[in-house]
Formats: structure tokens, sequence, C-alpha cells
């Protein structure tokens, strides 16, 4: 009799530790996703808070007292991909001629009816050259004029003496002769209009023909202008 009442208490120890896996064929018990008792009324946990799952459990299983639903993991759409269209590169300009041409008279470079270039003559063209330093220019022209009187030889060669002292005094200055050609108009190209300067030779048609008498300074060259955008 004894040996009864020991398994007796035995098997309801068993039966209190492990709880019996509700299966279909218990009544109106369902799959529920974890282990109850034998009359499928109590979830069974093994400690506060956790409940025992069975083969069917899954994280959307229901909610029970000893353990909540796990949440469901969030899925992350990444946002398209949208196409921009390529920066556009800026151009550079296009290549500009430039050309610039200073006239300076004869009679403030040199004496009358002379080729030789006075003080006040090499200032001018002292300041010149300080243009053409802060400038790239290809080639420089320097062309000399002269006034009516006198014959065309004479003045051919004048003013081509004329233009040859500009030369030398830019090349002195640290032009490079390759860059700087001298031309001889002589009166070919007067500045006065017909019948200005009138009457023969004298102090008031000498002054009248001044701006004959001259030498202009053609620079020209090719520059590439850059503008912000």
């Amino acid at each position: 009799m004894k040996h009864m009442t020991k398994l007796i208490i035995a098997a309801f120890a068993a039966g209190a530790l492990f709880p019996v896996i509700a299966t279909a064929a218990d009544g109106d018990a369902k799959n529920t996703d974890y282990v109850r008792n034998i009359n499928n009324s109590t979830v069974g946990s093994s400690e506060p808070g956790q409940c025992w799952h069975d083969g069917y459990w899954t994280p959307s299983s229901p909610v029970v007292p000893c353990g909540p639903r796990q949440a469901p993991v969030a899925v992350v759409t990444p946002a398209p991909i949208v196409a921009t269209a390529p920066m556009a590169v800026p151009q550079p300009e296009p290549a500009k001629t430039i050309s610039k041409t200073m006239s300076f008279s004869a009679d403030a470079l040199f004496a009358f009816n002379q080729s030789e270039l006075k003080p006040e003559g090499k200032a001018m063209l002292d300041d010149l050259v300080r243009q053409l330093n802060n400038t790239t220019y290809d080639t420089i022209v320097a062309t000399g004029y002269t006034d009516r009187i006198g014959s065309v030889q004479y003045n051919q060669t004048l003013s081509m003496h004329r233009a040859n002292s500009v030369k030398d005094y830019l090349v002195s200055s640290g032009i490079p002769a390759s860059r700087i050609d001298a031309e001889g108009r002589g009166k070919s190209q007067p500045v006065t209009a017909t019948g200005d300067c009138t009457g023969p030779k004298s102090p008031k048609v000498i002054a009248c023909l001044q701006p004959d008498r001259r030498v202009d300074v053609e620079m020209k060259g090719v520059t590439t202008v850059t503008s912000s955008r």
C-alpha cells in the first residue's frame, strides 16, 4: 500500500512539472502554439514571464498572459534612385583679336624736320612701354607720316627714319625686336582735309599741317577673354 501511494504522488508531481501537449484529439483543443496543461485551460510556463512554445509557435502567435507577441520587423523600402542630368561644363570663350592704335604727334616726339627723339618724346614712349608690359601683343607696327611740304622721296625717307627711331627706343626699353615693325608712309595719308592749309610754306601753314606729322603705333594680338557665370 505504501508503495502504491508513493507511485501516485510521483505521477502527480510529474504531471505538475511537465504539462501535456494539447492536440486535436483532446476534445475542442486546437493548435494554440503554446504548451498547455492536461485540460487545455492554462498555458504552461517554466518561470514567470516565459511561455513554453510548441512546434506551431511563430513570432506572430496570439498574445498570452505569460508573454507578449514579438513585434514585427519593419521592412524599410529604399528610396528610388533618381538619375540627375550631368552638370554642364562651361566652355571657354573663343579667342578674340584685339587691336589698338596710339597716335603720337611727330612734333612732340621730334624737332621740326628731324628724326631724333626729344627728351619729352622719350617720356611719352616710356608710358607706352609700361602699357605694352601689362598687355600681350603679338605684333607692334610703328608707322611714320609727314606733311605735304617737300618732295615725295624726302618725306618718305623722313617718315621711315622717324618710325625706326620709335622702334629702336621700344627695343632698348625691353620690347622684343621680333615683335616690332617700322614703316614709312611719307605724305601719302594726310589727316588734314584738302583746302585746310592752303598757301606756300609759312609758319602758319606749318602749324596748320601739324596733325599730318605723326607716328602711329598699332598693337595687334589675340587674347582669350574669360567671364564668370
